[in-house]
């Protein structure tokens, strides 16, 4: 009559065993070097996850911030045009909750400047930090439920196995080639290349006036475009943006941020005007607000590329009506060396009332 339980309680070492040997696996291997730098180290687009990682594992003196509109970015790039020693923690889709939480982590392991590319979306209402079902707050903070859940993770612990296979010396090489096809989250070998554009993309064919065009057809189009205006809300967007900028801006005036708006397409505010003005107007009362309030700071540079007409209304700069080419990217770093387009505070919308001329008078080639 005790065998049966006999053989649960086996069951239940053996799970045990199981469990705790794949915890001690992760901790060994430690995929995301939480606990320590490894030269051995591969990476994931998982940027809200990788990040984490990132900030505790890297060198670096300034970190680069924003949304998919910087996700491209290489640091090398960033390095050799700005001559800093950056990390990139760009999330696609990311809210200012997100990014100022972010930031904070890596400001207090040692970021001196700030590279921040700040765009109205960001400061639409979101979930609390604490409570944010994207990003794990504990893993950053490594406490003990924040280290539990990485270190009792399945997800880490196949991760874990498949980096330690891929430390055998003949494994090595046909493990590296075939880690982007297989069903692993860190699959890149170089930092370099976290959410990047392969060396030999096709700008040419990723970014055309064609696309940005069908783009515009798309979000303006009747049944689409009520999101242009989902989440802006004039009032909380200004209560964010004070909590989340201009709060984390003032707890750290010995940081130096260097904040800009980034060159969308002319079209993106074309349809907003077209089909939603008062989202339009909201996007430049606020705009209003970030310049006056950020200007003064004498920690902040202000940078507006928004009405550059030699790039925005260049349709072959654009992979939709927001996202930019590499070569776009290229022009930013290269504006933000030279100081070229910084905000005057004594005229802090002068930018911002160029933009409006433009939108006001463009018309879209039928």
């Amino acid at each position: 009559m005790r065998r049966p339980f006999t053989h649960l309680r086996r069951l239940l070492l053996a799970s045990i065993v199981c469990v705790l040997g794949a915890a001690v696996l992760t901790y060994a291997v430690d995929p995301l070097q939480l606990f320590r730098p490894s030269r051995l180290a591969f990476y994931s687009d998982d940027t809200r996850v990788q990040n984490a990682g990132l900030i505790r594992s890297q060198s670096f003196d300034t970190a680069f911030m924003g949304t998919s509109l910087a996700i491209h970015y290489r640091q090398s790039d960033i390095d050799r045009a700005l001559g800093v020693h950056s990390l990139k923690l760009a999330m696609t889709g990311s809210n200012s909750r997100q990014q100022a939480f972010v930031l904070e982590q890596a400001i207090d392991r040692g970021a001196r400047r700030v590279i921040w590319e700040m765009d109205d979306f960001i400061f639409v209402d979101a979930a609390d930090i604490e409570a944010d079902p994207y990003l794990s707050v504990d893993l950053y903070r490594r406490t003990t439920k924040g280290i539990a859940s990485y270190l009792f993770s399945a997800a880490m612990a196949k991760e874990s196995l498949f980096a330690l296979l891929r430390s055998v010396p003949p494994l090595r090489e046909p493990l590296k080639r075939a880690a982007p096809y297989l069903p692993v989250k860190f699959a890149l070998a170089d930092v370099d290349d976290i959410y990047a554009l392969p060396r030999d993309f096709d700008v040419a064919r990723g970014y055309n006036a064609e696309k940005t065009l069908a783009a515009f057809a798309y979000i303006t189009s009747p049944v689409r475009s009520r999101f242009l205006g989902e989440g802006y809300g004039y009032e909380a967007m200004v209560r964010h943006f004070e909590r989340d900028a201009v709060a984390l801006i003032a707890r750290h005036p010995d940081v130096t941020f260097d904040i800009y708006f980034p060159p969308y397409s002319i079209l993106q505010f074309v349809a907003m005007r077209d089909t939603s003005p008062e989202t339009l107007k909201i996007v430049a009362d606020l705009t209003a607000v970030i310049a006056q309030r950020l200007t003064p700071l004498p920690n902040v540079r202000l940078y507006d590329f928004r009405a550059i007409k030699a790039v925005t209304h260049d349709l072959n700069n654009y992979g939709d009506v927001i996202h930019h080419s590499p070569v776009v990217d290229a022009m930013v770093l290269k504006w933000l060396a030279s100081g070229e387009y910084r905000v005057d505070p004594k005229q802090p919308t002068a930018s911002l009332d160029q933009l409006k001329a433009q939108v006001e008078s463009y018309r879209v080639a039928r």
